[in-house]
């Protein structure tokens, strides 16, 4: 199979939302397109996989730099549609990214998985990357 990757422009982010809708089935449609233009403000980007023109999987990357990693690349929002699953496109896609980062610059990757994902730390953890800490959330 082969696969494009590539940044999915701003006027086309809308196209992410029915891929987010999946992954944050608890998140309406509305309220995600609302917090996707708020992010896309914030420096936002999202990379896609596309099967020709359908696109079948996405992750979001934030370009930071923190005191303990310097400047690094955080993957958000990983998925890919669950019947293209298994063919090693998250690697690619992953790969992709890891590219993009060394060429501007970046020194290490980071992400966040959620604690239930146990298919996500397995995949996360092949790909090279090890649990450091704990993300904690508190509603205000």
């Amino acid at each position: 199979m082969d696969f494009d990757i590539r940044f999915i422009a701003h006027e086309q982010m809308d196209s992410i939302i029915p891929l987010l809708v999946q992954l944050n089935p608890k998140i309406t449609y509305d309220l995600l397109k609302s917090r996707l233009k708020d992010m896309v403000l914030q420096g936002y980007q999202c990379v896609g996989v596309f099967d020709n023109d359908k696109l079948i999987g996405i992750s979001g990357i934030w370009v930071l730099v923190k005191y303990y990693v310097g400047k690094h690349i955080e993957q958000d929002n990983v998925i890919i549609l669950p019947e293209y699953q298994g063919k090693g496109i998250g690697k690619l896609l992953t790969d992709w990214i890891f590219d993009y980062a060394k060429s501007i610059g970046c020194a290490a990757s980071e992400l966040n998985c959620y604690t239930a994902n146990e298919s996500g730390h397995r995949f996360w953890v092949a790909q090279g990357y090890e649990a450091v800490a704990y993300h904690y959330k508190k509603k205000l």
